[in-house]
């Protein structure tokens, strides 16, 4: 009886281990086969990305491939470099601040003279209907940085109109549009203090 327990064990054990290999190897196939479009698709997405906030009219490359990592505070920035005959037109990068429900993650595209070529919003959690409308597919309220840096206006007088400053705010939702504000204000001075590293990377 010893025995054939014995046997019933191993011949489970058997069984259990081919479906863990079956499993495994459907998992590294599925893997393999969709790893290519996921990578190709968030290729697009930052493309597109880029294409909004860093104007063709500025570059002759493409700048989702002339990457430089900046370090600030220790943690690595990924920059993208526009270029026109081979000289820095502008730069983009993401920077993250604190909204309502949780970090609010932008994308700056920033000309050679410190003014924003533009700001997007990649990914947020904010109350839908209210501290969504940062999005631009909802209003245009993120497009009224264009054009605007830390002289236009004065670094202090980055704020919401509620607190002194020239920007909008949301009726019922100030801490979205305050938290934006904030977060394109300290893109702009990291820009400021890497400038020069910044446009003086050696070309590819």
């Amino acid at each position: 009886m010893a025995r054939l327990l014995e046997l019933g064990g191993a011949k489970h054990a058997v069984v259990l281990g081919g479906f863990s290999l079956a499993a495994t190897l459907l998992l590294t196939v599925a893997y393999s086969l969709t790893k290519a479009p996921i990578e190709q698709s968030a290729l697009e997405d930052l493309r597109h990305s880029l294409e909004q906030v860093i104007p063709a009219s500025i570059h002759d490359n493409n700048p989702a491939g002339d990457t430089l990592e900046l370090l600030v505070d220790g943690a690595p920035v990924l920059v993208y470099r526009a270029r026109q005959a081979k000289q820095i037109t502008g730069v983009a990068f993401e920077t993250s601040t604190s909204g309502y429900s949780g970090d609010i993650r932008l994308l700056l595209g920033i000309n050679k003279n410190g003014q924003l070529l533009g700001v997007r919003v990649l990914h947020h959690t904010e109350t839908p209907g209210l501290g969504d409308k940062i999005e631009v597919s909802r209003t245009d309220w993120i497009t009224r940085f264009t054009g605007k840096s830390l002289t236009d206006p004065p670094e202090e007088k980055w704020a919401v109109k509620k607190d002194g400053g020239p920007f909008d705010q949301f009726a019922g939702a100030t801490i979205t549009p305050r938290a934006v504000v904030k977060g394109v204000r300290d893109g702009l001075r990291l820009f400021a203090a890497h400038r020069d590293e910044l446009l003086q990377e050696a070309q590819p």
